[in-house]
């Protein structure tokens, strides 16, 4: 699976059109987040996250998520497309209730504002990712790459801050700041990789409805994660006001 996402043919597939591939794909992760803000609005309004994070069981489901996405990642070849789907969602309500905390934290005005702001990169970005003719394949590793470092300067920051009280704060907002571009450029990576799935698996209709799937978890955590760090961004800033 080395050809570049430009050098692709679209020849239409038992799965309908680009179009309508790409359409169900965004479909599939819309209706994820509605299930993920959803369970966080009512984890929060029924007060289960107060048991949840007294006992313990939020780093339970917190590898639980963990597991859903490294089996439906290495197993999607195996699994049906309805497990497929189930496990989607059963991530979604996972990672609802992980980011219930949020919720707590936060005012519902910064909430909303990042929600929209997050929703307005995602949008340039994925419209860019699916426009463009320019191929951005050689984005991954340089996005992996530098998500990893962002990973170690976070981890390395806040074991600093914790047992050898250094300030986390201008660094936080930096790491914020890089790890937003960080998954804006996943964003458009990620949407013109829909391209190169709709022409790889092609006559295979149930290959394409599994890769519309993970195409969508793969834009769902993009969002998620844009949505994660311009709440900081924001929620920094009102708390500096």
């Amino acid at each position: 699976m080395d050809q570049k996402y430009y050098d692709i043919a679209y020849a239409e597939s038992p799965y309908g059109t680009l179009d309508q591939y790409m359409s169900r794909t965004f479909g599939w992760m819309f209706m994820g987040l509605l299930v993920t803000f959803a369970v966080a609005i009512g984890t929060v309004s029924t007060g289960l996250y107060r048991m949840l994070y007294s006992t313990g069981l939020v780093f339970v489901l917190t590898i639980a998520e963990l597991v859903l996405v490294v089996v439906l990642s290495a197993r999607i070849t195996k699994v049906q497309p309805n497990t497929a789907t189930g496990m989607f969602f059963a991530y979604a309500v996972l990672n609802g209730i992980n980011l219930s905390v949020y919720f707590v934290v936060y005012q519902l005005s910064t909430l909303i504002l990042a929600f929209l702001v997050g929703a307005l990169y995602f949008g340039i970005m994925a419209l860019y990712g699916n426009r463009t003719s320019k191929d951005l394949s050689g984005w991954g590793p340089k996005l992996m790459a530098g998500l990893l470092t962002l990973l170690v300067v976070t981890l390395v920051g806040t074991l600093g801050s914790v047992f050898f009280g250094w300030s986390f704060g201008m660094l936080d907002l930096i790491v914020s700041a890089v790890g937003l571009l960080i998954f804006m450029g996943f964003t458009a990576y990620d949407t013109q990789k829909l391209k190169y799935y709709y022409s790889y698996y092609g006559g295979d209709a149930a290959m394409l409805q599994k890769s519309a799937i993970i195409g969508a978890l793969q834009l769902y955590l993009d969002y998620i994660n844009i949505f994660l760090y311009v709440l900081r961004i924001l929620g920094r800033s009102r708390s500096n006001d």
